[in-house]
């Protein structure tokens, strides 16, 4: 990882991911919820992308010409998606291990995708913009909010958009995010999130706003049981996702 901007990376944090590196494709693994929730995720990225840019869902390559920054790619669970519906893709995440594995996976699947070991605050620092960043479970694991949504805000183009995915902090998250999910459930390894750094919507908005974007839109996320799957919801009082638009004359 390149020296540069002040970092809001927890190394702490990395560590845990990093040693997850192998097992992140395994479905049955320890990123479980990342896989359970991934297909929600992309239709929502699809749906605000497609919506904001003109395009049409249903073509083959949707994404065809957009710049995409996937920050805290893990090893690549939605990178490799963005890239198959076109995106140029450009990837980023702290933990050198997930990016090994995400370099690999890529290159067994054909996949042409710049998986950096490095932080968005440095990246920003090269003047990269992108049409599309997405920034999905993150915030709720860097040691400054405010700070880190300003770079990712640095790094959308003028016209584009961020998207982001992270847990509100309420005592219902608490009791599902962590005691239900890691604890009961064990869908996660204990010790992955800390409910002190959850993040509110009034709180991620401001900071959205702060860095400079616009039209700050926010969703549920609910897991139904019965039909072991995600859905959107206005119930936004565990799991959320928000997008925001840059002014295309900023």
């Amino acid at each position: 990882m390149s020296e540069g901007a002040r970092s809001t990376v927890d190394s702490a944090e990395v560590a845990r991911f990093d040693a997850l590196a192998r097992d992140w494709w395994d479905p049955d693994g320890p990123m479980a919820a990342l896989h359970r929730i991934n297909p929600l995720r992309l239709r929502f990225i699809l749906e605000e992308v497609c919506g904001h840019f003109g395009r049409e869902p249903r073509k083959a390559f949707p994404l065809d010409g957009l710049r995409v920054l996937d920050i805290g790619c893990g090893a690549g669970l939605l990178s490799e998606p963005m890239a198959r519906l076109g995106g140029q893709v450009t990837a980023l995440d702290p933990a050198t291990a997930n990016i090994a594995a995400a370099r690999h996976h890529a290159e067994v699947a054909g996949l042409q995708i710049e998986y950096r070991a490095d932080t968005v605050e440095n990246l920003v620092i090269t003047g990269a913009k992108f049409e599309i960043v997405l920034a999905m479970e993150v915030v709720e694991h860097v040691t400054d909010v405010e700070a880190f949504v300003s770079a990712a805000g640095a790094a959308v183009a003028p016209g584009g958009l961020l998207l982001m995915a992270t847990i509100n902090r309420t005592l219902r998250s608490f009791a599902l995010a962590i005691v239900g999910a890691e604890y009961i459930l064990r869908w996660l390894p204990r010790g992955t999130h800390d409910w002190e750094k959850f993040v509110t919507p009034d709180e991620l908005t401001d900071a959205i706003l702060a860095a400079g974007l616009r039209s700050v839109r926010t969703r549920g996320m609910v897991y139904n049981p019965l039909g072991r799957e995600w859905r959107l919801a206005g119930d936004a009082s565990v799991n959320y996702l928000a997008v925001a638009a840059k002014p295309a004359s900023a």
